[in-house]
């Protein structure tokens, strides 16, 4: 019989029996369990062991991945490089050119012979043949680069996710010790430790719980937190959220063969069918066009059940829906009840500015193909009178690709990709900065934070917790007591108290070097404590052997609500000890009898409690210490003690509020948690940026104000709030209790210390200052958060920071940004990168803006004036591929400079292109419409060179109609310099060789416009140019230098407001339509359906909504 790691290689339950199981709840669950002979007989017939777990060994973990399968869910593959080529093709304006250039290249070989004039010159005929290549070649080249770039993207943004995977990891034991692991490595049979704030990896059976709730409404929709245990419902699956409580699972089903990665499947499988029912769908509505058959109608109307199925995959795969991700309007539009966030604010503006510049472009562009036309037909059939001839063709159809070539030099399609290139740029070096972005929007909306919400431990503190100060038997201890001071009755319950009633998996480790201080493994407060217990000199861990979690009566867990933590234990001579520790004031109010000096029991009287409060735990509180109050009740079978209860029938465990009362206090403790060193100049650095920090933290107000004094949060002369949770509700509500807008608007300006408050309270502020009108402008808050229960804040904020370290699952999944060193100066540089960006896109637009107005006016008045473009149509796209993709390369990789933190917010309404780079922009593009059109008209008597004007449009390129080209190009290079900086700087160089991107890309544009003007030829319709006039070319482009400090002092103030442009507020009918996107308008009213245009240069928006990705922190099963 074959083994493995010594036992039988064939498990004794099938994967199918295992699958039914897990497919029950409730008593149905525990029947099915039962049935298999419970718990323990299912881990015995899986060969793992509930106290010990499996071997660890590799050969019994291959063997259960062979025969139960990994813990993984294969993603989606991803879409091949010829794929995105075609997607990159679809492009409407790249078709059109593609078909205009194919005509003119068909129509270079058509000599007709009706014509009755001689045909015309070979190398005229050659030139006209090239032409119509290069555009195609030029198409081709924006079509790969592309799709080159769609294809980086989609592997760095996989790279990301497996870095999330692989850094997700799970308490599991093996070898009789718990250990993390990667949540890929989890097998069958192995013994999971699950606890508050977890996203369970696989699904399993209940060995042991306590006070165990589970959100099971990822699977099953139910919103209520389902009760969890052995006895009425054992069942956990993977992708649900424990909210409350601790337990240990052992694992039956992990990746596709769980409850999670069976709806997976499901899901791709439908998503898959439904993709493939659309397509055939579109080819049956064209086919029923045809045959003018209504046959969609009538298969709609006879499969009911097929429709609903199909809705339901509909709801599924919807922009406004979750989608795969499970992240509900995590990155979808603005309002309209979908439950989504707003559009962040840069999306808004740039989705208006684009449709704007839109507009303007596809304006000229048909202008100019009608003046051209009209100017060629007058000249031709009524100047000349000319018949027509089929020759003549070839003309309009060069009019025609002129035109288009217009229109895509006109629409900024580079704005997508340089958002998304910054975006993405920005996102790989904020990890360095210990930022793990998300939700790529969150990236750009940090820089218009004009609130933070911060969390006080970890975020503000080092989060390493340390007890300072005690108070035990009326005496005020500022080191570690030792064990011998502390009477003995008092001594053990202190460290029984301490190291039964804290969550086992909280623990000190050894360091990772001898001489290293211990690690703090779990929730810090508790590793505070039992530090207390190693420092009385006794081991905490010897308790925990003798005291298995398994044999705790009940364990009361901590919650925010109790802010407390009780566990019951059994005594060893019958009766049980309910241990309980938590916030002092809370724990005091239910204490009834504090031990004394020398350990003589006492009546805990009001008048020693108000004493204990001003004088040990409000002088602590002050100190900046959190304090916490251990303290115990005995409950026995036979004569009780004036401390003690007597019971002669079990009591009732569910009734909290009896059980956790009259205690006895033991002690109480200050724990210090000291505030990083960096976070001072983090906090002022915020408050020179016009960024408000207010700290919400569940802990005492002294403690609080303590806190936030040393961090700079508070100043001696402000005159700021600081509430406790109590207060701050009775403010915000009115009789009845609910809340008001107009209450919370008088509280949350001048608020600036939250203490003792819930996630209630926190979610409450959040929604508070977001939906206040108080500001002109909205404010925009980031909250971090760590709890389950943080949740909803984190959703509801602007952006949601969640803690690496001390963050749940819960808080992750709920996130935009894990700060992966749970550190405040990392949201500051998030801060920084946020604003960069912003920076980055208005570099951008100013340098696109100016060559967008300088080639469509040099096109238009070049067409109306000499009846030709002085710009040709392959030179066009290569001005194209210049300010679109390496401009949006050079310019999108600006690194972050400490200046950024020197001004406010851009704020909501401001406008995108502001009056001073509006400034820049015509500024610029008046110096080079005055060289160009005095190249154009005087340039060729000037230079001494034969006029471009009036040649037959197959002729030979001229040297003047290159060096208009050139010079543009040169003019075009140089103000990429002047384009780095949009504030108003002087120095354009300053920075410069930080950026090795940057420089490269203008170094290499620069040499391919040499070689092209001096090898082009006939394929860029150029002629090679001699020194002089490269010298002429290199002086006008560096007169855009110096142009550029004499607008740079043109006062900014005198120009008028209306010269802003790009003001955008995310509920314009225009955001609305791209969320909506084009394929769901047949849902809108006729009046409110966008027309055809504004579908055109809406598209670019949705390619960059559709950039702006969701990563999940972990697969659900994997």
């Amino acid at each position: 019989m074959a083994t493995i790691d010594g036992r039988p290689a064939q498990y004794q339950i099938s994967q199918k029996i295992l699958r039914d199981i897990m497919e029950h709840r409730g008593r149905e669950a525990v029947a099915k369990v039962n049935e298999n002979g419970g718990v323990n007989e299912i881990c015995r017939k899986l060969y793992t062991s509930p106290n010990e777990g499996l071997s660890g060994s590799q050969a019994d973990i291959e063997h259960r991945r062979e025969t139960f399968g990994s813990n993984v869910i294969p993603p989606k593959p991803p879409k091949s490089f010829l794929t995105l080529v075609w997607e990159a093709l679809q492009d409407v304006t790249l078709i059109i050119l593609e078909i205009a250039a194919i005509i003119s290249l068909l129509l270079s070989f058509y000599q007709p012979s009706d014509d009755g004039e001689p045909i015309v010159e070979e190398e005229e005929e050659h030139y006209s043949w090239i032409e119509g290549l290069a555009i195609l070649v030029s198409v081709f080249v924006v079509v790969v680069v592309t799709a080159f770039n769609d294809y980086s993207k989609e592997k760095q943004f996989r790279g990301l996710q497996s870095r999330i995977e692989g850094e997700h990891k799970f308490s599991v034991i093996r070898g009789g010790d718990a250990v993390q692991i990667n949540i890929g490595d989890i097998v069958v049979g192995d013994i999971c430790q699950i606890k508050y704030g977890d996203l369970l990896p696989a699904d399993g059976i209940l060995i042991q719980s306590n006070d165990l709730k589970i959100d099971e409404s990822s699977l099953t929709g139910e919103s209520d937190h389902v009760k969890k245990n052995e006895s009425t419902d054992p069942v956990v699956l993977s992708g649900t959220h424990v909210m409350e409580g601790s337990g240990k699972m052992v694992v039956t089903a992990v990746g596709v063969n769980s409850q999670a990665g069976i709806i997976f499947t499901l899901l791709g499988a439908a998503v898959d069918e439904h993709e493939a029912a659309a397509k055939q769908k579109k080819k049956d509505a064209k086919k029923a066009k045809k045959s003018g058959k209504d046959e969609i109608t009538n298969n709609s109307h006879g499969h009911p059940q097929g429709l609903k199925s199909q809705m339901t995959v509909d709801s599924i795969t919807s922009d406004d829906g979750a989608g795969e991700d499970g992240e509900a309007g995590k990155s979808g539009g603005g309002g309209g009840g979908h439950g989504g966030k707003e559009k962040s604010v840069l999306q808004a503006k740039l989705t208006k500015l684009a449709i704007q510049i839109g507009y303007a472009g596809s304006t000229i562009a048909v202008l100019t193909v009608i003046i051209l036309i009209i100017q060629f037909c007058i000249q031709t059939f009524v100047i000349e009178q000319k018949p027509w001839r089929n020759s003549y063709a070839n003309n309009l159809v060069k009019h025609f690709i002129i035109g288009v070539t217009v229109l895509v030099v006109a629409v900024p399609e580079g704005l997508p990709l340089a958002v998304t290139l910054s975006l993405a740029y920005s996102v790989k070096k904020m990890m360095k900065d210990n930022n793990l972005v998300r939700h790529l929007d969150a990236c750009e909306t940090m820089g218009n934070a004009t609130a933070i919400c911060s969390d006080k431990t970890g975020t503000l503190t080092t989060n390493r917790m340390t007890v300072v100060q005690s108070y035990i038997c009326e005496k005020l201890c500022m080191v570690t007591p030792r064990f011998s001071d502390i009477p003995r009755v008092v001594g053990e319950a202190i460290i029984d108290g301490i190291a039964l009633n804290s969550a086992y998996t909280s623990g000190l480790m050894p360091g990772q070097n001898p001489g290293d201080p211990l690690q703090q493994v779990g929730n810090k407060t508790e590793c505070a404590l039992l530090g207390f217990v190693n420092g009385l000199g006794k081991n905490y861990q010897t308790i925990r052997d003798s005291h298995p979690e398994d044999s705790f009566t009940r364990v009361y867990t901590f919650n925010s609500v109790r802010k407390s933590m009780s566990t019951v234990v059994p005594k060893p001579g019958g009766g049980y000890r309910v241990f309980s520790k938590g916030a002092s004031e809370i724990i005091l109010k239910k204490c009834s009898f504090i031990y004394g000096q020398d350990g003589v029991l006492e009546k805990f009287t009001r008048d020693m409690q108000e004493r204990l409060l001003h004088q040990v735990i409000e002088p602590m509180a002050c100190d900046g210490l959190r304090t916490i109050c251990i303290a115990f009740r005995d409950f026995v079978p036979g004569k009780a003690n004036i401390n003690e209860v007597h019971y002669d029938n079990e009591p009732n465990w569910d009734d909290e509020e009896n059980i956790i009362s009259n205690l006895t206090c033991l002690c109480v403790v200050g724990i210090e948690d000291p505030v990083r060193p960096e976070v001072p100049e983090a906090i002022r650095k915020c408050q020179r940026a016009g960024i408000t920090v207010r700290m919400v933290t569940g802990d005492n107000i002294n403690t609080a104000r303590s806190i936030a004094t040393k961090c700079g949060i508070l100043r001696p002369q402000d005159d700021f709030l600081i509430l406790e949770g109590k207060e701050f509700n009775r403010r915000i509500r009115d009789s009845n209790g609910d809340i008001q807008q107009h209450l919370l608007d008088k509280v949350w300006p001048k608020l600036r210390v939250l203490a003792r408050s819930s996630p209630t309270d926190k979610y409450n502020l959040v929604k508070g200052i977001i939906d206040s009108k108080v500001s002109a402008s909205r404010e925009v808050v980031a909250v971090t958060g760590d709890g389950t229960n943080d949740g909803p804040a984190l959703k509801k904020a602007d952006v949601g920071f969640a803690m690496g370290i001390a963050g749940t699952d819960v808080a992750k999944e709920a996130s935009d940004i894990i700060l992966t060193d749970d550190n405040f100066s990392s949201i500051v540089k998030a801060v920084m990168w946020g604003r960069n960006v912003y920076d980055s896109i208005a570099k951008f637009l100013q340098f696109q803006l100016t060559v967008n107005v300088v080639a469509v006016i040099v096109a238009f008045i070049g067409a109306c004036a000499v009846q030709d473009s002085p710009l040709k149509a392959v030179q066009m796209l290569w001005m194209n591929l210049i300010m679109d993709t390496l401009a949006s390369l050079a310019l999108a990789t600006e690194m972050p400079t400490p200046d950024l933190l020197l001004r406010k917010p851009y704020g909501r309404t401001k406008p995108l292109i502001s009056r001073t780079m509006m400034k820049n922009i015509l500024g610029q593009a008046v110096y080079q419409l005055v060289i160009v059109f005095g190249l154009l008209f005087v340039g060729d008597r000037f230079l001494d060179i034969e006029s471009g004007r009036g040649q037959p449009l197959n002729s030979e390129a001229t040297q003047h109609f290159t060096i208009i080209f050139n010079v543009f190009v040169f003019m075009t290079l140089f103000n990429e310099l002047n384009a780095r900086k949009i504030h108003g700087q002087r120095n354009i160089f300053q920075g410069l060789f930080t950026n090795p991107i940057f420089y490269s890309i203008w170094l290499v544009t620069l040499v391919s416009q040499v070689f092209i003007i001096q090898f082009g030829k006939v394929a860029f319709s150029t002629k090679a140019l001699n020194v002089e006039q490269w010298l002429w070319s290199v002086f006008f482009g560096l007169g855009t230098l110096i142009w550029a400090q004499i607008v740079t002092s043109i006062p900014t103030r005198k120009m008028p407001k209306t010269m802003a442009w790009g003001r955008g507020h995310p509920e314009s009918e225009y955001t609305e339509a791209i969320r909506l996107g084009e394929e769901r308008y047949e849902t809108l009213d006729n009046d409110k359906k966008p027309r055809a245009g504004q579908i055109l240069w809406i598209r670019g928006l949705t390619r960059l909504q559709t950039q702006l990705r969701v990563v999940p922190t972990s697969k659900p099963a994997g």
